[in-house]
């Protein structure tokens, strides 16, 4: 059975940074795309980051050059490092994976970012 799940949530001032991580068992992020997503209260879960199989990044316009995706073989993890934090990136964070779609999904760790 496979289980992912975040760690590293938690309350941070604004311009602070916080590096969630996810873990996994039964399943293996190498050979596999990640992706995290978040949901604000009240609204929708949106995407905030992707990394292919190849490697490749992408994000969302509100995290970029502040956010970075990526993934550790050898720990078998997913990590998102998030720097510069605004209120607005106030959320539940959910990390996701899947060799073309996102199978797989954690239950999230919240993120709290007071002004």
């Amino acid at each position: 059975q496979v289980q992912l799940g975040e760690s590293g949530g938690g309350l941070v001032q604004a311009g602070g940074s916080l590096r969630l991580s996810c873990s996994a068992s039964g399943f293996t992020f190498s050979g596999n795309a990640v992706g995290w997503y978040r949901q604000a209260p009240g609204k929708q879960r949106e995407l905030v980051a992707a990394l292919s199989i190849r490697g490749d990044t992408s994000y969302a316009h509100f995290v970029e050059g502040r956010f970075t995706i990526s993934r550790d073989s050898a720990q078998n993890t997913a990590s998102l490092q998030m720097n510069n934090l605004k209120p607005e990136d106030t959320a539940v964070y959910y990390c996701a994976a899947g060799q073309y779609n996102m199978d797989y999904w954690g239950k999230g760790t919240l993120v709290t970012v007071s002004s």
